[in-house]
């Protein structure tokens, strides 16, 4: 089934990601596109009932005030121009703004909420055949979010003509490997190579204590691993990736800057040569998790926490060394069970342990100890430009003290780390 749709089109509003939220809130899809979309471009788009000129602060550019193409005017759709100058209905908030919004698509361009994750998932997977056909698709399957629906989706577009890579680099938490076997192997039966490289990427690493360094070790590593892992097989012309709207939002648009650049795979060897496979470029992360958990993946993974794609790489810091990086796993396993038992966990936006370079005097068993400590950090934030210290109870505090002290080797401290962002970040590395 094919969703009524309303197209926005950029001419410098920073609020077009939250106006397209709010309209596919109220069931019916959007998709945000430039200002001078021609009249191809627009033809080529299905369902659109009604556009949205969508003005702001980056309207001029190179000292020309931009305006939507002719192909727009002369469409005969029906045409609301916004901006946020304080003048048009969007610049209220509340219920007068979403009066206004509801008036355009539902009164004014007569659209059907039929927008909703089925609907959604029949349309990708009628779309995947029909690019895929009989061919192959490979996928790198980290075990997050995004990977994980994109290969969910795929399997049950395209079942075995689909082949996922899922590299061990030693840096996931704790039981997340054998997760990614279990889910995707066994019960949902794909095709799936494991890698083991653990031994490979910490070899590297070893010694190595500047943050950036770490990542681009681990990013490279990556890219190599994968890249003779696709060497052996035959006969793959797509490469799944687990592209999201917010991606391509934030990669920047003709009147917005970029807010940084993504890459999934990232700098794969150009004689690899594939055609990318990206079933999720139009949703945000809300509604990735909402396709994931209809294609019925376990809350655990449809729910993972953001994960920094060095992992915990970027954890243990400074140089790593296998004993402090377990230590790391450890302590981070006890405290998503203690936040879990304690109902914090789907309160508390980001939550984990890091362990730093550095040793301290304790006391065990009656003998001074030089050992580790574990710093938990956990902060909520919205867009993750700024981030507040969750308030955690301090005899829960106390309860994970005394289980990491008593449970994780070579750990003789605790430490809260209190500082929001700024100035702090919300890693550590």
């Amino acid at each position: 089934m094919k969703q009524d749709m309303i197209l926005i089109l950029d001419l410098g509003s920073g609020e077009n990601p939250r106006l397209a939220r709010e309209i596919r809130a109220m069931g019916v899809y959007t998709e945000i596109h430039p200002h001078d979309i021609s009249a191809g471009e627009l033809a080529a788009l299905p369902n659109v009932k009604g556009i949205i000129l969508n003005g702001g602060p980056n309207r001029v550019v190179d000292g020309v005030e931009i305006d939507a193409s002719e192909a727009v005017y002369t469409s005969g759709l029906p045409i609301w121009a916004v901006d946020h100058k304080g003048s048009a209905p969007l610049a209220a908030e509340g219920a007068e703004r979403e009066k206004a919004i509801r008036d355009f698509v539902f009164g004014t361009c007569q659209a059907e909420a039929n927008w909703n994750m089925d609907n959604f998932i029949a349309d990708q997977v009628e779309l995947i055949r029909r690019q895929v056909g009989d061919k192959k698709v490979l996928l790198a399957l980290s075990g997050g979010v995004d990977s994980s629906v994109v290969a969910a989706l795929l399997i049950r577009a395209i079942g075995d003509q689909l082949t996922c890579v899922h590299v061990n680099h030693g840096l996931l938490r704790k039981g997340e490997p054998e997760q990614v076997v279990r889910v995707f192997r066994e019960e949902m039966g794909a095709n799936l190579i494991y890698v083991d490289a653990v031994d490979r990427f910490l070899d590297k690493l070893a010694g190595v204590s500047d943050p950036e360094r770490k990542r681009k070790i681990i990013g490279a590593e990556f890219i190599r691993v994968f890249e003779e892992e696709a060497r052996k097989l035959e006969g793959i012309s797509f490469l799944g990736q687990g592209t999201i709207y917010p991606d391509i939002i934030e990669s920047g648009t003709k009147t917005v800057k970029a807010v940084k650049s993504h890459h999934n795979v990232g700098g794969l060897p150009e004689d690899l040569k594939f055609e990318l496979v990206e079933p999720l470029k139009m949703l945000f992360k809300d509604e990735v998790r909402a396709c994931g958990k209809a294609l019925g993946l376990p809350d655990s993974m449809v729910y993972r926490q953001p994960f920094p794609g060095p992992g915990l790489g970027v954890r243990c810091l400074g140089a790593i060394t296998r004993d402090r990086l377990e230590a790391v796993r450890e302590s981070d396993a006890i405290l998503r069970e203690e936040f879990d038992k304690n109902g914090l966990a789907g309160k508390v936006w980001q939550y984990f342990t890091a362990i730093p370079d550095l040793k301290s005097v304790g006391v065990r068993e009656g003998r001074r100890a030089d050992e580790w400590c574990v710093i938990i950090r956990a902060v909520n934030t919205v867009d993750a430009m700024t981030a507040t210290v969750e308030d955690v109870p301090f005899p829960l505090l106390q309860h994970i003290t005394g289980r990491i002290t008593r449970e994780v080797k070579g750990v003789n401290r605790v430490l809260f780390d209190l500082t929001p962002k700024p100035t702090g970040t919300i890693e550590w590395e």
